[in-house]
């Protein structure tokens, strides 16, 4: 392969935005797949970059709970786990068959409405437990099985329930890795997870991981009214995404 040949800028390209996604993630818990899916989508083509997509979610999560281990709420990751794993499978199957473009629209509405919505509820003091993260992980598992990205519906629901900056980003990636890995190995039963679609998968993870990494010193620094700004910041460059490719009829 020569340096001029596309497929080798490609990748090139993939590697790089993956880092740049590794890092805005890690530093506010989500945002990988908004900023990642459009390059993978031009190199891979877009029906190849939903799997691989999870792929690289596997090993996003993995790098953010190395990087915040100790701070992870396990009672809270068992729960929302617990509703999540079968309502991911149950989404992927049901995602294989169903236009997502409805979905997409609601998702996109709802980041945007919950933008105010998340700073009303903590004027408020409103808080969650743990059946509702469960019931919560349930409804965000089928819906993430659906579409490519949901993440930013978890900053509403575990900042509910009190999680900031490190236990935050961790505990979520703890909850979400279990729902991941429950959709890709349903993408894999029903033959939409090939073994090259894998390693390309995991080709594009490690710039993810990679940046992730490097996150942890910056949100060390952040003090929560500037982590809070980032995390809407983020829902509102993901619902003007999500509504931006819902109404794209081309």
């Amino acid at each position: 392969m020569s340096a001029t040949d596309p497929a080798l800028w490609g990748y090139a390209l993939v590697l790089a935005i993956g880092t740049v996604a590794g890092l805005v993630s890690g530093i506010v818990g989500t945002g990988a797949t908004i900023i990642l899916l459009p390059v993978l989508a031009l190199v891979f083509g877009p029906k190849a970059a939903i799997p691989i997509m999870s792929i690289v979610a596997l090993m996003s999560n993995f790098a953010k709970i190395t990087s915040w281990w100790r701070e992870i709420d396990w009672r809270a990751t068992a729960a929302y786990a617990a509703g999540g794993i079968p309502g991911a499978a149950l989404g992927a199957r049901t995602m294989l068959s169903l236009p997502p473009r409805l979905v997409d629209v609601a998702l996109g509405t709802f980041f945007l409405v919950m933008i105010p919505g998340r700073r009303w509820l903590a004027a408020r003091n409103y808080t969650v437990g743990l059946p509702l993260l469960a019931v919560g992980g349930l409804a965000i598992g089928f819906l993430t099985g659906i579409v490519v990205s949901t993440g930013p519906i978890t900053v509403p629901l575990f900042s509910a329930y009190g999680l900031v900056k490190g236990g935050f980003i961790a505990t979520e990636a703890a909850s979400s890795l279990a729902m991941y890995i429950s959709k890709a190995i349903t993408f894999r039963t029903f033959g939409a997870l090939p073994t090259d679609m894998i390693v390309r998968g995991l080709i594009t993870g490690s710039s993810v991981m990679a940046g992730t990494y490097l996150a942890k010193r910056l949100v060390e620094r952040l003090s929560i009214a500037s982590f809070q700004r980032l995390l809407d910041v983020v829902m509102l460059l993901s619902g003007c995404s999500l509504l931006w490719a819902a109404l794209d009829w081309r």
